[in-house]
């Protein structure tokens, strides 16, 4: 007898739409019913028609998220785990638009409605235009932000970020009061149009210094048509400067960790001839003894898909936009300048 999604609900002693839940909510259903549901689904070889879901819930089961640079970024990949970890369960696949300018983001935004496969966008990084987030609203398609640049005053839906502004204070202080009063700051270079949630932390960072009387000097950190950080050239203009800082401080961790090797590599070591402090804690910092700024960019993620899913099922938020702490880790790649 071939399996239908009645012969299932029959087996388990539930109901059809309990059945679909399981495979499409898993979240709604208990544990213990929904392992019996698929127990049964497997022994009776039944697998639910995802287009026929679609059909009759009248959604696409896809996400789309919007991102810029690599996907072997770590950031970008953190993101991309925590998601899934979430939307995988519950039925969703995600499609990933990697947004290089703002003319790119503009055609997403611009068929994204006529298509309609998506059921909510995310945005990791950077933010988006009013009139974009207007045009998604008038179809009922949530926009939620991950470390997305002003979210609430954008327009999105909701969105979870990391105290950008507080972490950045955190990291000036830090070799402020250690007693570094001429320091370097390594950032990479973006288009401005897209409105890049790194430009708080380097605006925040500086302002900072300039109120306690320290001398910051900006290295531009460029990228290569791989995604690769040309971390060379960012050693050879800070060995170049005329008055040689006592400290640098990076944008994020995976400009931080290369310019280590680099300084060590030209006869500095770090910290004894120059501090170096990162920015996200990423992977490998721990190891390398890196003083950084802590953020959990898998855990930001899956509240964020917890948050789409709501959205999506029509529930409101009880808080739509989430700033989480940021976390000053001290290491070994700090200490006070040479007298």
């Amino acid at each position: 007898m071939e399996s239908t999604i009645q012969t299932v609900a029959t087996a388990a002693n539930v109901s059809i739409s309990t059945v679909s839940r399981a495979f499409t909510h898993p979240e709604l259903v208990s544990e213990k019913t929904r392992k019996r549901i698929m127990d049964i689904a497997v022994e009776q070889g039944f697998s639910l028609s995802r287009s026929a879901t679609a059909l009759k819930t009248g959604k696409s089961l896809r996400i789309a998220l919007l991102m810029s640079g690599k996907l072997n970024l770590w950031f970008i990949s953190s993101v991309i785990e925590g998601l899934n970890d979430v939307f995988h369960d519950s039925g969703y696949d995600i499609s990933i638009f990697q947004i290089s300018s703002a003319e790119e983001r503009k055609k997403f935004f611009t068929e994204l409605p006529l298509r309609r496969n998506a059921d909510a966008v995310i945005v990791t990084s950077f933010g988006i235009d009013a009139n974009e987030v207007k045009r998604l609203g008038s179809i009922g398609i949530p926009i939620i932000g991950i470390n997305s640049d002003y979210p609430r005053e954008r327009g999105f839906t909701a969105a979870v970020n990391i105290n950008d502004d507080k972490g950045s204070q955190l990291a000036a202080r830090h070799l402020i009061q250690l007693g570094h009063k001429d320091i370097a700051y390594i950032s990479t270079h973006r288009e401005v149009s897209l409105h890049f949630s790194v430009q708080e932390r380097i605006n925040s960072f500086i302002e900072y210094c300039h109120e306690y009387g320290a001398h910051i000097t900006q290295i531009p950190c460029n990228i290569d048509e791989d995604g690769i950080y040309r971390i060379g050239e960012v050693a050879s203009r800070l060995l170049s400067l005329e008055n040689f800082p006592t400290a640098v401080a990076c944008q994020e961790d995976g400009i931080a960790i290369p310019l280590q090797f680099q300084l060590q590599r030209n006869g500095l070591s770090v910290p004894e001839n120059i501090s170096l402090i990162g920015y996200d804690d990423a992977a490998f910092s721990s190891d390398l003894g890196l003083t950084t700024i802590h953020q959990d960019p898998v855990a930001m993620a899956q509240k964020a898909a917890r948050m789409t899913l709501q959205l999506i099922n029509g529930e409101e938020l009880t808080e739509p936009f989430v700033v989480e702490p940021a976390e000053l880790v001290v290491r070994s790649s700090t200490t006070h300048p040479l007298s």
